[in-house]
C-alpha cells in the first residue's frame, strides 16, 4: 500500500496573509442561542442570474485544480480563484503546476471556458463555491486554519442567496459548523436557510493512474438534510458515486479516520521492521506471505518515514480535537513517535552497512535516490528524504541526490548536488540509499551498479517488468532474493 497522501500545494502563507475581504472577523464560536437553520427550515432560494458561474474553486492546488478540470469536462462553467499571482498567471497561460494535469490538460480547460483569477469578485456570481485551501499544522503542532478562515471571509463578502458552499480542506470535526459557518453568516445570510453549507473531504491520490475525481466515491455531509442533498446533487454531475454522511461532522471525521488508519498501520510495520532486523526475520517475506490471505489482512510496508500532507499532518487534527475533551489520543501519538524516528533508524542502518565494509560515514559519499514523498511525482512536501539527509550531513557524509522529477533540492537552505547520470552516480557512491521508489530505479540496475545499497522501499524484492508473467498471482512485494552482499532492504 502506498504510504502517502497529499494536500493543496498553494502557499499557505499567501492564503493566510491575503486581504481577500475587508470584513473583520467576529467570534468563531457557534454559540447561537437559537439555531436559525433548524427553526427556519425554509427552502434556499435558487439563484436566477443569467451570468452566473456554475462553480468557483478556491485554491488551485493538487485538490482544487483536478476538481475544476473534472467539472469543466462535464460541461460546467468554472472559475478558479487563487491568491497566488504565479499560479493564476501560469494557468491562464496553460501551464500546469500539479502532477496529475499536464499543460495540455489545462489548455483544454481554457478552451472549454475555464479561467483563473485573483479577484474575489468572481464569488458573487457563483452557484457553488468549493474551498480547497491548505490546512497545515501551526508552529505549536495544532491546526492552522488561517487559509480556511481567509477563504470564508472572502466568500462572506460576496455571498448571495441560494449559493452552495462546500469545504473540502481536511480539518477536525466541527470546523464547518463552528468556524466556517459563523464567518459566512457575517454576510447577514443564514446557513441552511439562505444558503447551503456542506463538507466533502478530498480524496485525491496524486499520481494514481486508476482513481481520479470522477471514479473515487465522494463523501458529502450537509449542515442540514437539504444542504446535504444540494451537495450530493452538485457532485453527482461529474462523480460516479456520491456517499451521503449524516452531517458535516461525520464527513469531517471520515477523512481523519481514513488517514489515521493508515498512519497507525504504517507505524506498526515500521516498528516491526526495526525488531525483525534484530531477530533475523525477513519482514518483507512475512508481509508477502500474510498478504496471500484473502480476508482479514491488508498489506502495509515499512519505509523511511511518512510524507505528503495527509499522513504526517491530518491525524494531528484528530488528536487536537480529542485533547480538547481532556484526554490524549494515544494511538496517534504513538504512531507519530514511531514514524518520526524512522529517519534516525535509516541513518543507523546506513552507518552499519558502511562499517561492515570498513568505511566511516563521515568520510563517505552517499547518494540519495528519490527526494519526493511518493513515487513518480514531483511533490516534496513532508518527504522523509529531508530529515534523512539532515541527519547524514550532521554526521559528515558527503551527499548527492538523484531524482528524475526534482531539478534542484535544498536541505536547511544548502543546495545538495544533483546527479543526472544514474549509472555513474551509483558506481561512484560509497553508499546509495533508496528513499523513493521511482520507476527509474529498477532492481537489476541497482544490483549491478551500486557498491552498497540500503533500499528503504523494498524495490529489490520486486520483479522486473519482464518477470511479472512468471510472478502472476504473487503479491506486489515479490519474494525476490537479494543476489549479493552489500545490498540490504530496510
Amino acid at each position: 500500500m502506498d504510504n502517502s497522501c497529499l494536500h493543496s500545494d498553494v502557499h499557505h502563507s499567501e492564503w493566510q496573509s491575503s486581504n481577500m475581504c475587508a470584513r473583520s472577523r467576529n467570534e468563531c464560536e457557534c454559540d447561537h442561542e437559537v439555531d436559525a437553520a433548524a427553526n427556519n427550515p425554509a427552502t434556499v432560494p435558487e439563484q436566477n442570474n443569467g451570468s452566473a458561474t456554475d462553480l468557483v474553486v478556491l485554491g488551485l492546488g493538487y485538490v482544487g485544480l483536478p476538481l475544476a478540470a473534472e467539472a469543466v469536462s462535464s460541461g460546467l462553467r468554472v472559475t478558479g480563484f487563487d491568491v497566488s499571482d504565479r499560479v493564476v498567471d501560469g494557468l491562464n497561460q496553460a501551464i500546469s503546476h500539479v502532477d496529475d494535469l499536464s499543460s495540455d490538460d489545462v489548455a483544454m480547460m481554457l478552451d472549454q471556458g475555464f479561467s483563473a483569477t485573483t479577484d474575489p469578485a468572481c464569488l458573487a456570481t457563483a452557484r457553488t463555491i468549493v474551498i480547497c485551501v491548505p490546512t497545515p499544522l501551526s508552529a505549536e503542532g495544532g491546526p492552522d486554519l488561517g487559509a480556511v478562515t481567509s477563504a470564508a471571509k472572502a466568500i462572506a463578502a460576496h455571498l448571495t442567496p441560494g449559493t452552495l458552499v462546500i469545504l473540502e480542506s481536511t480539518t477536525y470535526p466541527g470546523t464547518t459548523d463552528e468556524v466556517v459557518r459563523p464567518l459566512l453568516e457575517e454576510s447577514g445570510l443564514v446557513a441552511g436557510s439562505d444558503f447551503h453549507l456542506a463538507f466533502s473531504p478530498e480524496r485525491i491520490d496524486p499520481g494514481n493512474p486508476t482513481f481520479g475525481v470522477a471514479n473515487t466515491p465522494k463523501v458529502v455531509g450537509g449542515l442540514t438534510e437539504a444542504c446535504g442533498e444540494a451537495a450530493a446533487s452538485f457532485y453527482g454531475r461529474f462523480v460516479e458515486t456520491v456517499v451521503r454522511a449524516r452531517g458535516t461532522r461525520e464527513a469531517e471525521m471520515a477523512k481523519l479516520l481514513e488517514n489515521t488508519y493508515r498512519h497507525v498501520n504504517i507505524a506498526l510495520v515500521n516498528e516491526m521492521a526495526i525488531f525483525c532486523q534484530e531477530l533475523g526475520v525477513d519482514l518483507w517475506d512475512s508481509i508477502a506471505a500474510a498478504a496471500t490471505k484473502p480476508f482479514g489482512f491488508q498489506a502495509f510496508y515499512p519505509g523511511p518515514g511518512v510524507g505528503g500532507h495527509c499522513i504526517p499532518i491530518d491525524p494531528n487534527y484528530l488528536s487536537y480535537k480529542v485533547k480538547t475533551l481532556g484526554y490524549p489520543f494515544r494511538f496517534v501519538e504513538l504512531a507519530q513517535e514511531i514514524n518520526g524516528r524512522m529517519p534516525s533508524y535509516v541513518m543507523q542502518r546506513a552507518q552499519e552497512l558502511l562499517n561492515e565494509s570498513g568505511l566511516a560515514l563521515s568520510r563517505s559519499k552517499v547518494l540519495l535516490l528519490g527526494v519526493t514523498y511518493k513515487a513518480d511525482i514531483a511533490d516534496q512536501r513532508e518527504s522523509p528524504a529531508r530529515p534523512v539527509a539532515r541527519k547524514l550531513a550532521a554526521k559528515g557524509a558527503t551527499l548527492t541526490y538523484h531524482d528524475p522529477h526534482v531539478e534542484s533540492w535544498q536541505v536547511d537552505g544548502v543546495d545538495v548536488p544533483r546527479s543526472t547520470d544514474l549509472e555513474q552516480a551509483l558506481a561512484e557512491a560509497d553508499l546509495t540509499i533508496l528513499l523513493t521508489d521511482h520507476s527509474d530505479y529498477r532492481p537489476k540496475l541497482l544490483s549491478e551498479y551500486a557498491r552498497l545499497l540500503l533500499d528503504t522501499r523494498g524495490v529489490l524484492r520486486r520483479s522486473e517488468p519482464e518477470e511479472t508473467a512468471i510472478a502472476a498471482g504473487v503479491p506486489t512485494q515479490e519474494r525476490r532474493r537479494i543476489q549479493r552482499e552489500g545490498l540490504q532492504v530496510l
